[in-house]
C-alpha cells in the first residue's frame, strides 16, 4: 500500500458520508474503508469489462486507479462498455473512463495511460500496485499481465466473458497462476474474442461486478475466495460453478517467478 500520513488516511467527513452504508456493515468497518483509501489498483484493459470494474472500484472508494488502454471507442462498444456515450465515439476509451471516475468520485485519485501494456511497459506499471485486474480480450495480454504479476508478487484478478457466459480466478505470490491452468499451447487462439465470436451485453457486467467484488474483499478484509480456484459462469442457465486447480510444476511462469524470488533473496545483504 502507499506511504501516506496519518492525515490522508484518515476518512473526511464527505467520505464517511459517501461511504456510509460500507461501514455499517457487518464485517466491515472503518479500518476496512481506509485500506481501500490506500489502495493502487491498475486496470488493463477499459472494455466491457473494465469499465464497469473500474466504476464500482471508484464508487466504494478505492484510492488510486490507472486504467491501461489503447483503443479509440467505437459505436459497437457502447451496447456493453456503461461508461462511453456516443458523444465518446472516436475518444480513447482509458482517457472517457478515467474522466468519469474523476467526477463519480472527486475524493480518489485515477491516472490513464493510453498505450498497450507489453513486455517494454508492463514491469514498470504492474511492480507498484496492491493488485491488478485484468480483462482484456486477447491472451498475448493476459499471459503477459500474469508472468509479470507473477513475478513481483502482485495480487491477479483476471476476469473474462465472452457470448453467454465468464470466468473469474485470482493468482497471487504462491497460487497456480492463470498458466498453469491455461497452459499457452492450448489456449493461444485470438479469434475467441467479442468481435468475432460476440457476447450479449449483461454478460461483461456480470462478471465486472463479480471481478470488483473479489478486490473490495481482498483489499478491504484480506480474503481471497478464488485463490487458485476458477469460477464459471453460465448466463443462459444462470449456474455458477467453483473449481479448484493446482499449480503445475512444469509451468514456465511459475518456474521463472522462483528463480526470480530465490535471485532477490540471494542478493540480500
Amino acid at each position: 500500500m502507499n506511504d501516506i500520513s496519518n492525515t490522508e488516511l484518515e476518512l473526511s467527513d464527505d467520505e464517511m458520508h459517501l461511504y456510509s452504508r460500507q461501514i455499517l456493515l457487518d464485517g466491515w468497518d472503518i479500518e476496512a474503508q481506509e485500506r481501500l483509501k490506500l489502495a493502487n489498483v491498475l486496470i488493463v484493459g477499459a472494455g466491457g469489462i473494465g469499465c464497469s470494474s473500474a466504476e464500482l472500484l471508484a464508487r466504494a472508494g478505492v484510492g488510486k486507479l490507472t486504467i491501461v488502454d489503447a483503443d479509440t471507442i467505437e459505436t459497437s462498444n457502447l451496447q456493453r462498455q456503461m461508461a462511453f456515450t456516443p458523444h465518446d465515439i472516436g475518444q480513447f476509451k482509458a482517457e472517457v473512463l478515467a474522466k468519469r471516475l474523476t467526477m463519480l468520485n472527486p475524493h480518489i485519485q485515477v491516472e490513464y495511460v493510453i498505450a498497450k501494456l507489453n513486455e517494454i511497459n508492463a514491469d514498470e506499471w504492474i511492480q507498484s500496485q496492491d493488485v491488478v485486474l485484468d480483462g482484456c480480450d486477447n491472451f498475448t495480454t493476459r499471459y503477459l499481465v500474469n508472468a509479470v504479476c507473477k513475478k513481483y508478487a502482485v495480487p491477479l484478478i483476471s476476469a473474462s466473458a465472452i457470448g453467454f457466459q465468464g470466468q473469474l480466478l485470482m493468482v497471487d505470490a504462491d497460487s497456480a497462476c492463470y498458466e498453469c491452468l491455461f497452459p499457452k499451447e492450448q489456449h493461444a487462439n485470438e479469434g475467441l474474442r467479442c468481435a468475432e465470436s460476440g457476447v450479449l451485453a449483461s454478460t461483461p457486467v456480470m462478471i465486472a461486478s463479480l471481478q470488483a467484488h473479489h478486490t473490495l474483499l481482498f483489499l478491504g478484509l484480506n480474503l481471497t475466495p478464488l485463490k487458485s480456484k476458477l469460477l464459471l459462469w453460465d448466463g443462459l442457465t444462470l449456474k455458477q460453478r467453483i473449481l479448484h486447480f493446482e499449480k503445475d510444476t512444469n509451468c514456465p511462469t511459475c518456474q521463472a517467478s522462483l528463480s526470480v524470488n530465490s535471485l532477490k533473496f540471494d542478493t540480500l545483504p
